[in-house]
């Protein structure tokens, strides 16, 4: 089954580590046209703030890098607990 988003991570570097607390997150979120009007790409949005808070609160990520996610069409009908699980997948992928 195709996953609900992509996830993308990058190391901060010593540079912008200085503008940045050391132990901060930070993320961003965008979602294509492809996906629908600005109203479903809004939502998709949203859902995948949700499911960054509740995964990323929980201790999954990185301190010093920087995150992207990337919705996709599927993001807007997909369950909420199949996105935290390709959500918590990602992560774990990530720190492989």
């Amino acid at each position: 089954m195709t996953p609900g988003l992509i996830l993308q991570a990058r190391r901060r570097t010593e540079d912008e580590a200085e503008t940045v607390l050391p132990e901060a997150i930070q993320i961003g979120f965008t979602v294509s046209k492809k996906v629908g009007n600005a109203v479903k790409r809004n939502r998709a949005r949203r859902r995948l703030r949700a499911v960054a808070e509740e995964v990323l609160t929980a201790g999954h990520a990185r301190s010093g890098y920087d995150y992207v996610v990337i919705g996709r069409a599927v993001t807007v009908r997909r369950p909420y607990a199949e996105l935290v699980k390709d959500f918590r997948t990602a992560v774990q992928r990530l720190e492989a």
